[in-house]
């Protein structure tokens, strides 16, 4: 009886965990309440908080409508009952569902104006909370292309394509998808081969092989190709949009074969060969690759970073509420020292991205509102340029990582694919490493902007800014070591800049750096600023632990009698039963 007893006290402490998750993550996250306030306010603020709300309130509906297909990868229909070619995809029960949910919640919608950045950014952060699910890909590069479109794109093409993508009904929405990369080049855009011709009648034909399509069940596909006698490299790329059918076929395209990925496995990547597909230009013939950049690529990087919080922030929630409860050799899990350890890093890594992310956002509502005609400071265009790269980079690496804690926390559980959503998440989240650019290739482009823009300074100027304004005493002893690895980083910027050898071997580890330094300022400043003070306490404590652990090189925790009570004010009541 004793055992039985045990089998189900541990089976009570599951249901419990279980029972922890918010019924509505929106109105349960105050720290996503706070970065919110500290950019918003009046009507616009009242009227995200309900379409917050609104979405978050349908978090069951969407983790019920992905069971039952996150473990079933799409599948492929290259031809129909009478042998005619459609290049169709079969997604299983549920996926669709999924689908309705999310462009249901107007995420899509909101991209159509400019100036809507944070309710895009809430809503996508809302869905990320489950990870990939086959849908934010395809969510972020429909923005991307409507971006292009609303930027670059004729009127023609604006008024025939932006209706169906901006569409609420998932079911009568077009989706879009950007293919870039060919196998000969990867991340080497200016290496793209695909061939492109005139028609004589307003359109091009595009005939070429795209290696990693995303997004193979779109319906417009925005790509990259190469005029006749166009100049190798960049600078000889036109950006084109192709529909998926003319005249109710397949355009010019047939997919080879789908790929079988570590993670986001439920959306559909594919390589596809393209033969005198019908294309139309969008922009100037060698304006390609700056509208893909500028356009796409900086709306993906920003919408990357964002599912990357939401994975940390799902990750936290799954650890935090499990070592609440489950209990091993006497006590609950979440009293051992190592575990409440493990948990203030990940919300640590997660409150950090979390603030950069949104600082980020107001950045790209202020360029992208700048494409629409209003002004925009230099500092801010330039802050933007760096920013939207360097986030990528740091909101990728900490996602996989918090992931991976939040798995020990759970041990052997957090292995198993049907206990939590963690195992999912960690393969999500490596997938998103790769996603718009590798550490390498984001850490190359920000080293080419600081010294081809001069940028450096203006970088460095608005973290000093931050943390110079910071006046609290306890605040400003945090904000000190954070200006003083901020000068030792200016140093060795400063060099990676002046010799090319020293910065390509070297500049990965100062940009890291150079933006944990950013977000322990966004923390401190966002906690000087708050009333309520468990939250600023919070966000100090953060501040605290990533000084330590990433700033400071001369900072040991054994060493440091208050590091017990950092860890406790992070958690705050987290663990409270």
């Amino acid at each position: 009886m004793a055992a039985i007893d045990a089998f189900a006290a541990a089976r009570e402490q599951f249901a419990a965990w279980r029972s922890r998750y918010p019924t509505n993550p929106f109105e349960a996250d105050r720290h996503l309440d706070l970065v919110n306030r500290r950019y918003l306010d009046g009507d616009r603020l009242d009227a995200l908080r309900e379409m917050g709300t609104q979405f978050g309130g349908r978090a069951g509906d969407l983790a019920a409508a992905i069971e039952l297909y996150e473990s079933r990868p799409p599948e492929l229909d290259k031809y129909d009952g009478a042998g005619n070619p459609i290049e169709a995809l079969r997604f299983a029960d549920g996926y669709h569902e999924a689908g309705r949910l999310v462009w249901g919640s107007g995420l899509l919608h909101e991209a159509l104006e400019p100036g809507r950045s944070f309710e895009q950014a809430n809503l996508f952060y809302l869905a990320s909370l489950e990870g990939e699910m086959g849908h934010m890909c395809a969510a972020t590069c429909t923005t991307g292309l409507i971006r292009v479109l609303r930027r670059s794109g004729s009127q023609q093409l604006r008024e025939r394509y932006l209706p169906a993508l901006t569409e609420v009904e998932y079911d009568r929405a077009d989706r879009g998808a950007q293919y870039l990369t060919e196998v000969q080049g990867g991340s080497d855009v200016g290496a793209i081969a695909s061939e492109v011709i005139a028609a004589g009648d307003g359109t091009y034909r595009i005939t070429g092989e795209k290696w990693f399509c995303s997004v193979a069940d779109a319906d417009l596909f925005l790509l990259l190709a190469r005029p006749p006698d166009a100049p190798m490299g960049t600078p000889g790329l036109g950006c084109f949009v192709v529909p998926r059918r003319v005249d109710g076929k397949p355009n010019g395209f047939s997919i080879r074969r789908l790929k079988d990925k570590l993670g986001t496995t439920s959306m559909a990547s594919a390589e596809i060969d393209f033969t005198d597909s019908v294309a139309y230009l969008v922009g100037g013939i060698d304006d390609g690759f700056k509208i893909m950049v500028t356009a796409m690529l900086n709306s993906s990087r920003w919408l990357n970073a964002i599912g990357d919080v939401g994975i940390m922030r799902r990750a936290y929630l799954e650890a935090a509420n499990y070592a609440a409860v489950r209990t091993a050799f006497g006590q609950r899990i979440g009293d051992f020292p190592l575990v409440r350890s493990q948990l203030a890093m990940i919300k640590a890594e997660w409150l950090a991205a979390l603030h950069s992310t949104w600082a980020l956002t107001q950045l790209d509502e202020t360029v992208d509102l700048a494409t629409a005609g209003e002004s925009a400071r230099e500092a801010d265009v330039g802050f933007h340029r760096y920013l939207v790269n360097a986030n990528k980079l740091g909101c990728a690496l900490a996602a996989t990582t918090a992931v991976r804690r939040a798995i020990e926390v759970l041990g052997g559980n957090g292995t198993i694919e049907d206990f939590s959503v963690l195992p999912r998440l960690l393969r999500d989240a490596v997938v998103y490493e790769q996603w718009e650019g590798t550490h390498n290739v984001l850490t190359a482009q920000v080293l080419r902007d600081l010294g081809r823009l001069g940028l450096a300074g203006v970088v460095i100027d608005q973290t000093a800014v931050l943390l110079k304004g910071i006046g609290d005493d306890d605040l400003a002893l945090v904000g000190g070591r954070a200006e003083a690895a901020l000068e030792d980083l200016a140093g060795g910027i400063s060099r990676s800049l002046e010799d090319p050898a020293f910065g390509a071997l070297h500049f990965r580890t100062q940009v890291e750096r150079l933006l944990r330094t950013h977000q322990v300022a966004l923390l401190l400043d966002a906690a000087a600023g708050e009333e309520n003070r468990a939250v600023a306490a919070e966000l100090t404590a953060a501040a605290t632990l990533l000084t330590g652990e990433y700033l400071d090189p001369g900072y040991r925790p054994e060493d440091d009698p208050r590091h017990l009570r950092t860890v406790d004010r992070l958690l705050g009541d987290d663990l409270a039963v």
